[in-house]
């Protein structure tokens, strides 16, 4: 590893883990991104040199020798970039962030997470499993975990790092599991893909890269076909079925707690810190891994999953009023029709008698084009819809994509399409009970003013 390492684009969450890994070996750490935010004033004061200027003579000194300085970039970061462009046109070594990882995961025993959604939360509580044992864990997670206040984690001593492997741009193919976690395969990032059919191929890619010795934990009912070598061990799990499974679930006074079944055995009386529906089968595959690294120590693990906090993000409570008709506010990043309809779905089972308003704020124009019905059905559960414009990320507009073509297909009478600048104005004046706030964009940004406007108005 070279002693100065640059990257672009780093203010992105997978980035920031990759940087507080390389001070804390000993690195000098540099980087570029848009805007300053949270994330990136943490990482200044924790030792990066940022700038968010996009030119090339924004580039410390230290970090302008291509003999000493390694250059890692987002795929996210726009290829005529002036900093970029400079970094090639200069002969620097220049790699994308997953091959840095991949690097990472052959010098270590990997428990890697993929799927279309649930990663974050299944790979988090893998790690808050892993680090709450007597071996630990190191771990690169794509959420903030509120237990830790962090989306990395650290362990000198343990052989154990925990991964979150990202299908986008195929960047989980540079990755070297010795436990691989599939937990979806449902159709995403066609911008980059095309075809279902490609997408499946990515991940049955994916499992070929699996050490030897090591195991495959698949969702049930997948559709991609695995290409293990022969000494690749293959599992299947889900919450009611496989060979990891939850049984006697029993649900009380807000909590959820069940009994974790494994191939050879029981460990009872599982209670979930973040008590919802869905969380009983990330917990599944979360525990699945454990146990298969030898780290599911019974008493252990019921402690860990019941001060399992969640990463920031997923299922967030920023309101929990108290009292039958007490108000509350829950954030969530579900950005994929699958996700969105499941988080819906869990807020109505935790609230079956109050009326839900959902705020979703759709995230790529080729999202919103592959997906628009889907998105249209699982809004339709909602008893209020608030939809806001596209979120464009990386993309550039596509003609005839709007959050319009979303807009037209709710069935939920009661809904309305507004700018994102209007989304608090609209909240206030609609009074509602309980509110969902979804997707991967910046509508989180306005939480703190609805939750302001919430208390006032009681």
């Amino acid at each position: 590893m070279k002693p100065n390492v640059y990257f672009v684009g780093a203010g992105g969450i997978g980035m920031a883990a990759l940087e507080r890994y390389l001070l804390a070996k000993g690195c000098n750490v540099a980087g570029y991104d848009r805007t300053p935010t949270d994330l990136t004033r943490a990482l200044e004061s924790e030792g990066v040199d940022m700038t968010y200027s996009g030119e090339a003579d924004a580039v410390p000194e230290k970090f302008r020798s291509p003999d000493s300085t390694l250059v890692v970039y987002t795929p996210a970061v726009p290829e005529d970039l002036p900093l970029f462009r400079w970094f090639r046109d200069n002969g620097f070594e220049v790699v994308k962030r997953a091959k840095l990882l991949g690097e990472i995961t052959r010098m270590s025993k990997s428990l890697c997470f993929a799927g279309t959604h649930g990663k974050t939360t299944t790979s988090s509580m893998a790690a808050h499993l892993l680090h709450s044992g007597a071996t630990g864990c190191s771990a690169f997670l794509g959420g903030v975990l509120r237990n830790y206040g962090t989306n990395f984690l650290l362990s000198e001593s343990s052989p154990y790092t925990v991964i979150e492997a990202d299908e986008y741009d195929r960047s989980f193919h540079h990755l070297s599991p010795f436990i691989a976690v599939i937990t979806a395969t449902d159709p995403d990032h066609l911008d980059i893909y095309g075809t279902e059919e490609a997408y499946l191929e990515s991940f049955a890619h994916f499992t070929s890269l699996i050490q030897p010795g090591g195991a495959l934990v698949m969702h049930t009912g997948l559709k991609m076909t695995p290409r293990v070598g022969e000494d690749v061990r293959v599992y299947t799990y889900s919450r009611d079925s496989g060979d990891f499974h939850a049984s006697r679930i029993r649900r009380a006074n807000g909590t959820i707690m069940f009994d974790f079944v494994t191939p050879d055995g029981v460990i009872a009386d599982i209670e979930l810190g973040v008590p919802v529906e869905i969380n009983i089968e990330n917990s599944v595959a979360a525990l699945a891994a454990a146990w298969l690294a030898g780290e599911a120590e019974p008493d252990t693990v019921r402690r860990a999953m019941a001060s399992f906090m969640g990463p920031k993000r997923r299922f967030e409570y920023h309101l929990r009023q108290p009292g039958a008709s007490g108000k509350a506010v829950i954030d969530d990043y579900a950005h994929h029709p699958d996700e969105l309809k499941a988080s819906i779905a869990s807020v109505k089972a935790l609230y079956p008698e109050r009326r839900l308003t959902v705020a979703f704020q759709p995230h790529l124009y080729s999202r919103t084009r592959d997906f628009a019905e889907q998105f249209a059905q699982a809004l339709s559960l909602a008893d209020s819809v608030i939809l806001l414009d596209i979120y464009p990320a990386r993309e550039l507009p596509i003609p005839g994509v709007t959050s319009q073509i979303i807009f037209d297909r709710i069935t939920c009478p009661d809904k309305v399409l507004i700018k994102k600048e209007d989304l608090t104005d609209t909240i206030k004046k609609r009074n509602f009970e309980i509110l969902l706030t979804a997707g991967a964009g910046d509508i989180c940004n306005y939480l703190p003013e609805i939750v302001e406007n919430a208390n006032k108005n009681g």
